[in-house]
């Protein structure tokens, strides 16, 4: 299914879930609490005589959990995780994993800005200014928070909802005062990073963000306008969320060398007890089975709690079977290109001309082209540090390849050099086609792969190679828009490959959005600059880009499910980009398969009114979970429920009513019969036809081709065989359309060939 690199960057990545190998280790151990004696005036007093039972020697608990899970995060020696396992009261006992960042123009882009006319001002002329304030709190669990940022103004903001349990926590340099009715939530987590580190933590303990990602998280989702915004220049105009009235509550999880899961889930537990309506997720890692996976055990809780949670996919594309975040019940949120390319030129002394993207608003180069230098096959190639030798550099354009150290530091250490600009050059294996800008030091120019190898080759043949690199002012309304990026991560997801992943694309590549001023814009040490607002890329940028859409529909559809957001989101996608094309993959620039593309591009206008909704329960993720041959006991822990007997469950996982199909060949498995149930939300009597696309490898029959609906809210089912003439090709995909004159409910489908 995947490629054999795909699989060997899972291992290489699997061995490096932990970094390090310690006596101690943190573990999370899930209890039944149902069993719990009565005995125990709490929870935490019987988990701790738990045990003192079971092993020995004291061992402090670092959280318990109530909401997200049921048991505590504890540091201990192997061999008494060991002896908890045997516990009746124990359901698993789970190794800490630690998990890493997925690291203006926009709300226009996705036709959001008016916030579809919900709150008093947005656009709405029946809109009263005294009517109730629709009010949604996303949570986000990141690098913490600036909340000195005009993003979080709360200029008329009402006082904040009742209902809201949570509160601003104290840290060293971050008092609760600075939060606000905007900003209503802010804690940190590190007691299971402290663990990972041995103890050796030096940074500071604080809600405060000295990363960045999360403050630019924060602003995407959910931002308050800021007025003539802008990075150096660049991306000048008002900076705003996708829902801008939405409050915030910051959850810090992750630090310098990344978040420990056992801190994820405190802050799951965290938010779900404060009563948020949206988690979002721009972090991951290597996921394991369901029931070894807080992320996806929180989530679960969170999604029977009405809560909405979205994540990023990861940023380890384009190769198959890399993504994260997988399950389900999350939203799983791939990158893609906005309309809005920042460019840079390279001109060569044999004349020719190649445009990338950077952003550098420094001094130039001037007009006269400069001695270009390239040395291929060594560490000097990469620009890594201390590769170039100061006395043939000086004066000089250096050509970079891209990999091993940062894009930004790359700059760095040619300036260091002497060097007076870089161009720097994906290859095949890295980044491809695709062209991402950065807050260089000096004059660049990133370039995709195939200049890369021309200019390359004009370095190494001419006798005195001599290059000029130019930049420029952005450009907008960019065609072909949007563009899968190469660095999104790509499904088949492992643990359960009858779903299809991700669920969409958004917005990632080049993002503006608030930053501390005290954290340079590059990150890097040498870097002095102060900047309000950073242009940056990855999922982590997409996933709160639809954080902020959900916020919208919880408050414009308050009684609609969790699913049946999702399901609105993904059926009204858009397979196609602006020049009326299939959206392409900036890797090689061909058409994206599903599994990079999901159901397509979000579209929230067209999500109001999907027509049909594919809708889920919690009920219905569990007898998923139970066609996933597991034992009880591992259902059990993933769907938090010690009743489950899984005396219902689904025929094969591909059952599961979701508005996507992923279809699994194999010799011996020619011929795959899925069923779906859809819910009307559009007119009463409304009539649909299906429309199907396939590739001629596979023939594809449904029944019936047509659904009558007599009322809102009725329910119809149909039936959809796919069958095999010939061995499939993971790239090309097809769809299940039901139309009529209103409405096109797409459901993507993407095929598999296995080899049992």
């Amino acid at each position: 299914m995947a490629s054999t690199a795909a699989w060997s960057t899972f291992l290489a990545l699997s061995l490096l879930a932990f970094p390090c190998s310690m006596a101690k280790k943190t573990y999370i151990v899930q209890m039944k609490e149902q069993i719990a004696p009565g005995t125990f005036n709490t929870s935490r007093d019987w988990y701790s005589a738990n045990l003192q039972s079971l092993t020995s020697g004291a061992a402090d608990l670092l959280y318990v959990y109530s909401e997200a899970f049921h048991g505590y995060a504890v540091s201990l020696e192997p061999h008494q995780a060991e002896a908890l396992r045997s516990s009746d009261a124990v359901l698993g006992v789970y190794e800490d994993v630690m998990y890493h960042l997925h690291t203006t123009r926009t709300p226009s882009f996705l036709k959001v800005e008016d916030e579809f006319g919900l709150w008093p001002g947005t656009g709405n002329p029946t809109k009263k200014t005294d009517e109730p304030f629709p009010e949604v709190i996303i949570g986000l669990l990141d690098t913490g928070v600036f909340p000195e940022s005009k993003s979080f103004d709360d200029s008329g903001f009402p006082e904040v909802p009742a209902r809201w349990k949570g509160k601003c926590v104290k840290g060293p340099d971050f008092d609760p005062s600075l939060c606000n009715k905007k900003l209503i939530g802010a804690y940190f987590y590190a007691k299971g990073y402290i663990e990972a580190l041995e103890g050796n933590m030096t940074e500071v303990q604080t809600p405060r963000d000295h990363n960045g990602h999360g403050t630019h998280t924060s602003s995407t989702a959910a931002g308050s306008p800021v007025a003539n915004a802008s990075l150096l220049g660049y991306a000048r105009g008002v900076a705003r969320g996708m829902a801008p009235h939405a409050r915030v509550a910051s959850y810090k999880v992750c630090w310098e060398n990344g978040c420990t899961s056992s801190d994820i889930l405190a802050a799951m537990d965290q938010a779900i007890k404060d009563g948020v309506d949206v988690i979002s997720l721009s972090l991951g890692g290597i996921d394991f089975a369901y029931y070894e996976t807080s992320v996806a055990i929180g989530a679960f809780s969170a999604m029977e709690k009405g809560i909405f949670v979205s994540a990023s996919a990861g940023n380890t594309g384009p190769e198959l079977g890399t993504l994260s975040n997988g399950a389900p019940w999350i939203m799983t949120v791939g990158a893609s290109t906005l309309d809005r390319n920042f460019p840079a030129h390279a001109l060569l002394g044999n004349k020719m001309r190649f445009t990338g993207e950077s952003l550098y608003t420094g001094p130039g180069m001037g007009n006269k082209l400069v001695g270009l230098i390239y040395n291929k096959g060594n560490e000097s190639s990469l620009c890594l540090p201390g590769s170039l030798d100061r006395r043939v550099v000086r004066g000089k354009v250096v050509l970079c390849d891209r990999g091993i150290n940062s894009r930004v530091d790359k700059g760095a250490v040619v300036r260091d050099a002497g060097g007076v600009g870089m161009i720097l050059v994906n290859t095949a294996e890295d980044g491809g086609e695709e062209l991402l800008a950065d807050c260089h030091l000096i004059p660049t120019v990133q370039l995709g792969a195939k200049a890369g190898k021309v200019i390359r080759a004009y370095a190494q043949t001419d006798r005195h190679p001599t290059a000029l690199v130019i930049t420029s002012a952005q450009e907008v309304n960019v065609r072909p828009t949007p563009v899968v990026a190469a660095f999104s991560s790509r499904g088949p997801y492992f643990q359960s490959v009858q779903i299809l992943k991700p669920d969409v694309i958004g917005p990632g590549v080049n993002i503006l959005a608030s930053w501390p001023d005290y954290v340079s814009p590059t990150e890097l040490p040498i870097d002095k600059r102060s900047v309000q607002f950073n242009i940056i890329s990855g999922t982590s940028m997409s996933c709160p880009h639809v954080s902020g859409v959900a916020a919208l529909f919880k408050a414009a559809r308050p009684t609609w499910s969790t699913s049946a957001i999702k399901s609105a989101l993904m059926t009204t996608a858009y397979a196609h980009d602006n020049t009326r094309n299939p959206i392409t993959d900036a890797a090689d620039g061909t058409p994206t398969s599903p599994w990079g593309l999901g159901a397509g591009h979000i579209d929230p206008r067209k999500a109001l009114s999907p027509g049909l909704v594919y809708d889920l329960t919690a009920d219905d993720y569990v007898a998923f979970v139970c066609s996933l041959n597991y034992t009880i006991k591992q259902v059990q822990s993933t769907v938090r429920r010690t009743n489950v007997t899984c005396s219902t469950k689904l025929s094969d996982p591909g059952q599961l009513n979701y508005p996507s199909f992923s279809v699994l060949f194999g010799p011996n498995r020619k011929v795959v019969r899925y069923s779906r149930e859809v819910t009307n939300v559009g007119d009463a009597g409304s009539v649909y036809k299906v429309a199907v696309q396939a590739p001629s490898t596979v023939a594809v029959r449904v029944k019936p081709r047509r659904l009558v609906f007599g009322k809102v809210g009725e329910k119809q089912r149909y039936t959809v065989t796919f069958v095999a003439r010939n061995k499939t090709d993971e790239t090309h995909g097809g769809s299940i359309t039901w139309k009529n004159r209103q409405h096109r409910v797409r459901s993507p489908v993407g095929f598999l060939w296995g080899e049992s």
